[in-house]
């Protein structure tokens, strides 16, 4: 028993001198090529962050840092991919809404653990939602929309993109917090859900900004509040639907970056600090406004409690809709 334990102890204290060796043969991070997994195909605004991001870390770090699409399952064979990966910084990935929080909720067999298998490296941006309604319903501004819901109930419609979409929970969220209801009706894509809203056919639509904010400014929509906490700078006249009667409404789509569970911290750090000052360069934030992302910076700790709320959040939505 005693021989048997020593050989033990000699084969553990020989595993950790070799992974002593590998670390020092290695070096500081990072000292070879890194990737960042998009889950999402190309021209995507998660692929348009990570080639933007990726290009200003690779003259930061004098690293190669390339881009791989691994796009599938809407999104999860990718995340998939980036939860497998070896936690030593070489492998990172884009992360949404999507793919760590509604995606898990509403199938339970996706792959991996969202709260469990990866680090939250850092944050990137946020895409707006902005309620629409046709210029033929009587209502300016997000009270007077739940004033008439209420007064003429099961009868407003809104468009969606799907059953799963966050457009619909964003909806499912404002009936749920100011006691109405509303009518879905579900559309294959955001292009043909806003199109019966500009008919007048549907009612209204809670609608990326970018691509909705045309139509509000020739009149052919009334914008009535952005689902961000914070109004939207482009924006600065657009009230927040937090500030229109419903206190803590959020419902926006967010992409950040992440990595593997267990990665060191100091990595962490560093990848946190370097995509924070990118993030600040003007052309940067224009390009991704462009690209409907509106830029939102936190720490990885902040980034880490900011999923997990919007997780449970929405979780408990998901239960309450019957999703």
């Amino acid at each position: 028993m005693k021989g048997r334990w020593s050989r033990a102890v000699l084969a553990g204290f020989a595993l950790a001198m070799a992974n002593l060796a590998t670390a020092a043969e290695e070096g500081p991070w990072p000292n070879r090529q890194i990737q960042i997994i998009v889950p999402l195909p190309p021209g995507s605004a998660a692929d348009t962050v990570a080639r933007l991001v990726g290009a200003k870390l690779q003259e930061r770090f004098k690293q190669n840092v390339i881009v791989l699409n691994r796009d599938g399952a809407s999104g999860a064979t990718g995340t998939r991919e980036v939860a497998k990966a070896a936690p030593d910084g070489y492998t990172l990935g884009i992360a949404t809404s999507t793919t760590l929080v509604t995606g898990p909720i509403l199938n339970p067999k996706i792959g991996y653990e969202a709260q469990k298998d990866f680090t939250a490296v850092s944050m990137v941006g946020v895409s707006p939602y902005v309620l629409v309604t046709h210029p033929g319903v009587p209502v300016k501004s997000v009270g007077e929309f739940i004033a008439l819901a209420k007064q003429k109930p099961d009868t407003l419609t809104y468009s969606s993109v799907g059953e799963a979409s966050l457009a619909r929970l964003a909806a499912e969220l404002l009936a749920n917090m100011s006691g109405i209801k509303l009518i879905q009706v579900p559309y294959k894509s955001s292009t043909q859900a806003v199109v019966d809203v500009l008919g007048g056919r549907i009612d209204s639509q809670f609608g990326i900004l970018t691509t909705t904010h045309q139509y509000i400014r020739e009149g052919k929509l009334n914008a009535l509040g952005v689902t961000t906490l914070k109004r939207v700078p482009e924006f600065p006249d657009l009230p927040t639907l937090s500030e229109s009667g419903l206190p803590g409404y959020e419902a926006s789509l967010w992409l950040g970056l992440i990595a593997p569970a267990n990665v060191p911290a100091q990595i962490v750090n560093r990848l946190n600090s370097a995509v924070n000052e990118i993030l600040v360069e003007p052309e940067i934030r224009a390009t991704l406004f462009n690209q409907a992302i509106v830029v939102e910076t936190r720490s990885s700790e902040d980034f880490t409690a900011y999923m997990r709320a919007d997780f449970e959040k929405w979780r408990e939505l998901a239960k309450k809709a019957g999703l």
